[in-house]
């Protein structure tokens, strides 16, 4: 994740601990040595059928899903593990007959929990629920205003309900964040969606950068001059929220190209932030400190991936081992795929070089970006997990430029 309202405005953010390695959320030494925050698909089931649905869910039951007991004890091991965070997901994870038990479960474990829903199941009696619960936020899904939500979630009236669930969350004081995945189906709409943002008060808002997995394989990742739009875009709403006094978290995930991209525009612009966001960039480490390592996933049938999008890259399964120790390295059979994963983040500049092709290969950012989101680099070059980002926006003066940025 890429806090733009930290680096750019340099106020505190709720996780800087985590993302930066001081402040608030915890802190680590290195990046690297972080808990994983753990996205656990509790439901393949939903009742939409979005266009880029990475789970590829329908309205439908599917077999396999963990029953009570064995969602009880992944909620023990996460909590005796102590990871910074846990993101209840699904398809839509309200449907889960045991969602408002999970909920109690896992916040009585002392587990910092998120939700994130398409929002249109949140009554208010369930906004009240998760208040209760000391749910961090909830993060509900919006992929344009009206009917271009409606067209990509595939049911009318779609937005209105998502709207009610924002409106009953706010009604009982429950933090709620945005989620946006940018797609050339909705990168024209970002205004409008900024201004509904500042319309509903929303206080946290999270644009993701598409990755093709699921029925999102049918999408296509932003062009070059359309990502840098959005993210200009982005900037701009951040400076203008800032100097209107207003607390407001706006977070890009799943590109660490961001981050440089950022870096260019201060240096150009002679940012005051400039050094301070360079230094915590650099500590964050981008993609070599994402998948596999700073963010984990457990899908329904209890499988544990890299992240929630890389779905064909399997290291165990929680029915048989506890995530700990999975993650950990104790499933011999899947030990050396998760050390590979991870080593990029550890490679020095030759055997980096010796190993990544295309752009990535010579880029100078990679102590900033750690090689683009590995997982949209494995999907875009038939499981390559050493091609180049095919999501990379960065022009090449740009990418030259970095050797200056960085000294």
């Amino acid at each position: 994740m890429i806090n733009l309202t930290k680096l750019w405005t340099g106020a505190a953010q709720p996780a800087d601990g985590l993302r930066y390695g001081h402040g608030a959320g915890g802190h680590a030494a290195e990046a690297r040595a972080r808990k994983p925050i753990v996205v656990w698909n509790i439901t393949r089931t939903c009742n939409l059928r979005c266009v880029h649905c990475y789970s590829d869910s329908n309205a439908m039951q599917y077999p396999g899903e963990l029953d009570w007991q064995q969602m009880q004890d992944v909620v023990n091991d996460l909590a005796a593990y102590q990871i910074p965070s846990l993101l209840l997901s699904g398809g839509e994870p309200l449907i889960h007959p045991r969602f408002t038990d999970l909920v109690k479960k896992a916040s009585d474990s002392g587990l910092k929990l998120t939700i994130s829903t398409n929002g249109t199941l949140i009554t208010p009696a369930k906004a009240a629920m998760l208040k209760a619960a000391n749910v961090a936020y909830v993060g509900i899904s919006l992929d344009g205003i009206g009917e271009i939500h409606d067209e990509f979630r595939r049911k009318k009236g779609a937005f209105e309900a998502a709207v009610r669930g924002f409106r009953n969350c706010h009604g009982v004081g429950q933090k709620t964040g945005l989620r946006l995945t940018l797609t050339r189906h909705n990168v024209e709409n970002i205004d409008r969606i900024l201004d509904f943002i500042e319309d509903h008060e929303i206080q946290r808002v999270c644009f993701y950068h598409l990755v093709p997995a699921g029925r999102g394989s049918e999408l296509q990742v932003l062009g070059a001059d359309e990502a840098r739009g959005a993210i200009d875009t982005l900037i701009s709403r951040v400076e203008a929220w800032h100097q209107q006094g207003v607390h407001r978290e706006l977070l890009t995930v799943t590109q660490p190209a961001d981050g440089a991209y950022l870096l260019v525009r201060m240096e150009k612009e002679s940012h005051p932030n400039l050094d301070e966001a360079r230094r915590l960039l650099s500590w964050n480490g981008g993609g070599a400190n994402s998948s596999g390592r700073g963010i984990a996933n457990i899908d329904t049938q209890g499988n544990v991936h890299p992240d929630q999008f890389w779905q064909d890259v399997q290291l165990g399964n929680v029915k048989k081992m506890p995530f700990s120790q999975i993650w950990d390295g104790g499933n011999a059979s899947s030990a050396a795929k998760l050390e590979s994963i991870r080593s990029i983040g550890l490679l020095s500049q030759e055997e980096r070089q010796s190993r990544l092709s295309g752009p990535c290969a010579d880029c100078k950012w990679f102590p900033i970006c750690g090689g683009g989101f590995r997982t949209r680099s494995a999907f875009c070059n038939d499981g390559d997990l050493w091609g180049s980002d095919p999501g990379c926006y960065l022009r090449e003066e740009e990418r030259l430029a970095a050797q200056g940025l960085l000294a």
